[in-house]
């Protein structure tokens, strides 16, 4: 059984309430179906609960909107990765404001009103689900981008029968995309104003290309972007990956620096130029004057001096 939208919702609502009663015809149909239930406390006061085949349903219900959600989001990862591959910063998730300014306001400008007469602006809340801009340091070279991501055909018509919602992304961006998943639409579905991408195995297809319009994002909408954060890339492209291959392991440490390493005493090697009758047990203080009494002037390794 299909449930329409509103019966859905009720569900939903009663679920996570106490169960009161709205007497409605939508409780009428969830009553009729066995998916509520009446039940009476000690003083016969009313409440609703669901049925087990009502929790059935609203199960039903939450694994399909999961299901979209997990699309719509892999989605919008697929073109946030897409925008960033092409040298644009990119952000996702924004809620930016945007200026509509009312119908009549450009004739009512043109005819000399007054400045209070001419200043007929509504701000509207946008929240577009991929918002980028080109890496540059002209403002006027910024050319933000609006990507509006649909999964599932009934979101794609709720959207459209919404002309705040596409006023105020045309508001914010000099190009306002539609990327429709595979099946939910094509371009003969979309106004002219916004350009339309299909989604396919492959990649994205392009459908019909996006008008442009010379808009620069204002002082609102760049502390927006300055508290957000700009998607970043991805460890693979780091910009300072070495070119060269990996260096070899250092080869192992000799025995006394790794007994010196445990904390282990290590008998010291004699002075190179100790007297040959130095041996192994001559003490650390043994050098080649201690031992031998070897003059300045004596040579190396013999007992005799140097008159010559």
């Amino acid at each position: 059984m299909v449930l329409p939208v509103a019966h859905r919702r009720r569900l939903r609502e009663l679920w996570r309430s106490a169960g009161w009663p709205c007497r409605d015809a939508v409780e009428v149909d969830l009553l009729a179906a066995g998916l509520l239930e009446r039940r009476f406390d000690a003083e016969h006061r009313e409440t609703l609960h669901l049925t087990d085949a009502g929790i059935q349903a609203l199960a039903a219900t939450l694994a399909k909107n999961r299901a979209a959600f997990d699309a719509h989001e892999a989605l919008v990862a697929r073109v946030a990765e897409q925008m960033r591959r092409a040298g644009r910063i990119v952000w996702c998730g924004l809620s930016l404001r945007a200026a509509l300014v009312e119908a009549g306001a450009d004739l009512a400008a043109e005819a000399g009103a007054s400045p209070g007469a001419r200043a007929k602006v509504r701000w509207v809340m946008a929240m577009p689900d991929v918002y980028s801009i080109r890496h540059t340091t002209v403002e006027a070279y910024t050319e933000p981008a609006v990507h509006e991501i649909k999964v599932r055909r009934a979101d794609l018509l709720a959207d459209l029968k919404r002309p705040d919602k596409g006023a105020a992304y045309r508001a914010l961006s000099s190009q306002c995309w539609y990327v429709l998943g595979s099946g939910v639409g094509n371009e003969d579905d979309v106004p002219p104003e916004y350009g339309v991408l299909i989604a396919n195995g492959a990649g994205l297809e392009l459908a019909r290309p996006a008008p442009r319009r010379p808009v620069t994002p204002d002082f609102a909408v760049w502390m927006a972007l300055a508290r957000a954060t700009a998607l970043a890339p991805s460890e693979e492209e780091a910009p300072q990956a070495p070119l060269a291959p990996p260096a070899p392991p250092a080869p192992p440490a000799p025995p006394e620096a790794a007994a010196l390493l445990d904390g282990a005493h290590v008998q010291p090697r004699a002075h190179p130029r100790a007297s040959p009758g130095a041996g192994p047990g001559a003490g650390p203080g043994a050098g080649p004057r201690a031992q031998s009494g070897a003059a300045p002037g004596q040579a190396r390794g013999s007992g005799s001096s140097r008159s010559r």
